[in-house]
């Protein structure tokens, strides 16, 4: 029986892994270039050794694109149940990801359920949780702590692990020389900048990237390079802190990929429309092709309740130049924590722009359901258009919420269905427009 640590490791070897077969299968590859892939580090396939419940998903080169949803326990909003109503959606949608970004207590209880009953991948950001499970406030805590973090997400069957390795004393000293208009938003970024500051250390994940490897090599985690200095606003896109962090997860993506470590490199937040396809070959370039994860990018910063749709415009750019894996974002971004139906729409409105952006790369399979789509249309196939719909029960709400009066046609149209009147002159039939009248 073959022996091996990694995806990576064994698609090095030669070895076909029972992941690489069922990714190979759904997306319609051969196995070998699969496994060719995963070698080279332009296909992912997050598995934790230790995640059981898992239906593995492959992120990258030649693939489709996949989707993540957030969520997760939070001070003000601590409801497992309404959590894991938000995991059943996703897994309803056949989302390939959730990331779990719990930050309150000891969050271990509600990961070790969310991984025990989920076939998605789950993601983490240990630093989200570093305080809570040291029990210690954010300066006290040391360098090494923070991989006791990083062992433990490992440890309880985590499938890629978002780890802001590149936010170096380099890069903040870019950040530094050219102010911002948000400075850092993300999360976990401006918590090791913070501590970075407060310490006078180096970045811990940085300083102990060999460490980290070695945690992660251990359960076959995935490494997702954080961006800690992505750009919160269009006016910071493509600045010298964004660029310069890059720089760095190139390198700290060669570094992971000798250790046979399989990487995704996060990406931007907020940039314009034009700017987007150019990041995308910059990221492709400095990072030696591993799978990009893109989060939005959202393309104007004046539309929060409908950053769903923001989102969605610049994901669908996004992933038909070359990113490999969306982030969902729901209405309810900058706003609060979203709720069940936020949830929804985000999640349809990046699969939108996701398949979008599968139908402009001409994957193979990806027209299927849209040819099935158009041919009930031309039918006049109610049942087979919901069949067909990303969002079936929303489809046939709005269908059946003002039925027509007339049989295979809708409201909107009525007699004058223009599929109705040309399936009929084509079938040799006559048209009549002239009301019925009834008794």
């Amino acid at each position: 029986m073959p022996t091996y640590a990694t995806q990576m490791d064994a698609a090095k070897q030669g070895i076909l892994t029972p992941e690489m077969e069922t990714v190979a299968k759904e997306e319609h590859l051969d196995p070998e270039l699969v496994r060719a892939r995963v070698a080279k580090g332009t296909i992912c396939i997050p598995a934790n050794i230790g995640h059981k419940s898992l239906h593995p998903a492959g992120i990258g080169e030649g693939l489709r694109t996949k989707i993540n949803v957030n969520l997760g326990i939070s001070g003000d909003c601590h409801d497992y149940t309404a959590e894991f109503e938000k995991v059943d959606l996703a897994l309803q949608f056949h989302c390939e990801a959730i990331m779990d970004l719990s930050n309150y207590g000891k969050t271990h209880t509600f990961r070790q359920e969310l991984i025990a009953r989920s076939s998605a991948m789950i993601g983490t950001v240990p630093m989200y949780d570093a305080i809570g499970y040291l029990e210690k406030d954010l300066a006290d805590i040391k360098a090494t702590d923070f991989l006791k973090v990083l062992e433990a997400h490992a440890k309880e069957g985590v499938d890629f692990q978002t780890i802001h390795a590149g936010i170096n004393r380099r890069a903040v000293e870019a950040l530094k020389r050219q102010p911002r208009t948000t400075n850092i938003v993300s999360r976990g970024g401006s918590l090791l900048f913070a501590w970075m500051e407060m310490t006078g250390n180096e970045n811990p994940f940085y300083e102990y990237y060999d460490d980290v490897l070695d945690i992660l090599r251990k359960y076959d985690v995935t490494i997702s390079l954080g961006d800690a200095l992505r750009p919160g606003s269009i006016a910071d896109s493509t600045d010298a802190a964004q660029i310069s962090e890059l720089v760095e997860l190139g390198a700290l993506t060669q570094r992971a990929w000798e250790r046979d470590v399989q990487v995704m490199v996060e990406g931007p937040g907020h940039m314009t429309m034009d700017e987007i396809a150019a990041n995308m070959k910059l990221q492709k370039r400095l990072c030696h092709g591993a799978p990009f994860y893109v989060l939005g990018p959202l393309v104007t910063d004046i539309a929060p309740g409908y950053d769903h749709i923001t989102s969605a415009i610049g994901g669908a750019i996004a992933a038909a130049s070359g990113a490999d894996f969306l982030c969902y974002v729901t209405p309810a971004e900058h706003l609060r924590l979203p709720d069940l139906q936020d949830v929804r729409e985000g999640i349809i409105a990046s699969k939108i722009a996701a398949h979008a952006a599968d139908l402009a790369k001409g994957l193979p399979g990806a027209r299927e359901r849209d040819t099935a789509m158009s041919r009930a249309r031309c039918a006049v196939d109610w049942d087979g258009m919901f069949a067909q719909a990303i969002d079936p029960e929303k489809a046939k709400r709005y269908f059946e919420s003002r039925p027509p009066q007339e049989q295979h046609t809708c409201s909107m149209c009525g007699k004058m269905c223009a599929m109705r009147t040309s399936n009929r002159i084509l079938g040799g039939e006559t048209v009549s427009l002239k009301p019925e009248i009834r008794d």
